[in-house]
């Protein structure tokens, strides 16, 4: 009987060391970013020469990887809307997002579950949407679903208002 209490003693805390938090996030973008400054929670980090924020809550378990594109009202109609399609095609895990006026490469997630291959991706897929906005809007080689970027003439079918 002690060695079953034992086992679900030892598994019930394996959760709980394997949770991120600043300390184990600082660490990792220390090893993948080109440099990192900034304090617990709120860094700026340069990766492949792009400038992007860290700014985390551990209390609230929340996380965001961001980086600025350019200014909204840059930006036309058509360019917004090529934005959203790829929020649902080709952002996959990062979006693009507005706020102050400005559009953003962003990555946010709950802190605590994320594991460092996650967060290394994070990094990657907010730089290539950066870079690739305007262009393919991707942020990996992986397309989800079968938006290949080509205009479509199969008429959509109309949306039933509720």
């Amino acid at each position: 009987m002690k060695f079953y209490l034992a086992l679900v003693v030892l598994f019930l805390s394996l959760p709980l060391s394997a949770q991120m938090n600043n300390s184990k996030m600082e660490s990792i973008l220390s090893e993948k970013v080109d440099s990192i400054i900034g304090i617990p929670g709120r860094w700026q980090i340069t990766f492949n020469e792009l400038e992007m924020m860290v700014i985390t809550d551990e209390t609230n378990d929340r996380m965001r990887i961001i980086t600025p594109i350019i200014e909204i009202e840059k930006l036309d109609k058509e360019t917004l809307l090529d934005c959203l399609a790829a929020n649902f095609h080709t952002a996959l895990d990062v979006k693009y997002a507005v706020t102050d006026d400005v559009l953003w490469s962003v990555f946010i997630h709950p802190l605590s579950p994320l594991s460092q291959a996650e967060i290394e991706s994070a990094v990657e897929q907010v730089y290539y949407a950066a870079i690739t906005f305007g262009t393919t809007y991707t942020s990996t080689p992986l397309i989800f679903g079968g938006n290949n970027g080509s205009k479509d003439t199969t008429p959509t079918p109309k949306l039933k208002k509720i």
